[in-house]
């Protein structure tokens, strides 16, 4: 039986702050650093370890996975990918969550946030917040820039990376984490365990809980669980 392990970041700095952070590079907050290593002592417990890590190529994920295998003792390759960076928030980006809502309403904000296939405003390419304007994407087609998201845009590249990367490793037997977003690992939940567009929407990942998927030869899930639920 081949294991996936799924975490998502401990709290981030905008977190504590309610805005919407998307793609914008902000570090954990001090709660956050400690889910990490919360996370890193339950799967050391566990006994778990692994052969390679996943993680977008944003700090609070990234600082996730450090203090994740720093518990664990491993110094195991990683591999970047920004196709598992948090949905793009568009022109939402930095706005505080409470403020948007007392503007636009909450219907509308709610729609931005929770549905499928509605996206947020778009950033022009002038905007600062535009990924095209920071440095780590420099290499990224036009085509790969978002200038805003919604889940379905977060979890059709998700997938691309899954099927390029990801499901050659679990097939060649590697034990495999990805450290990422809840939007991000909300999509490759969604291919996982097939769900539909209506039953995502309610689908809630905590953080610093690690999420083990057991997956039979044809990387098919056979069953899932919380590692902190577990006795």
């Amino acid at each position: 039986m081949l294991k996936l392990v799924l975490v998502r970041h401990g709290q981030s700095l905008w977190n504590l702050e309610n805005k919407f952070t998307g793609w914008t590079d902000v570090g954990l907050s001090d709660k956050g650093i400690q889910e990490a290593k919360e996370a890193g002592q339950v799967l050391k417990e566990k006994g778990y370890t692994f052969d390679i890590a996943y993680t977008s190529v944003l700090k609070r994920a990234n600082d996730t996975l450090y203090l994740i295998l720093e518990e664990l003792g491993l110094n195991i390759p990683i591999k970047y990918s920004y196709k598992l960076n948090e949905r793009h928030y568009g022109a939402l980006q930095g706005l505080n969550k409470k403020e948007t809502a007392d503007k636009y309403g909450d219907e509308q904000v709610k729609l931005w946030r929770r549905s499928a296939d509605v996206r947020p405003p778009e950033l022009s390419i002038e905007d600062e917040r535009y990924p095209g304007n920071d440095e780590k994407y420099k290499d990224l087609s036009k085509e790969e820039l978002p200038k805003t998201e919604n889940l379905l845009d977060t979890v059709k590249r998700v997938i691309e990376y899954w099927n390029s990367d990801i499901k050659k490793d679990l097939e060649e037997n590697k034990k495999v984490i990805i450290a990422a977003h809840g939007n991000s690992l909300r999509g490759l939940v969604k291919y996982l365990d097939n769900l539909s567009d209506e039953e995502v929407v309610s689908l809630e990942i905590p953080t610093g809980n690690p999420l083990v998927y057991e997956l039979d030869e044809n990387l098919k899930p056979v069953r899932h669980y919380y590692l902190k639920d577990v006795k």
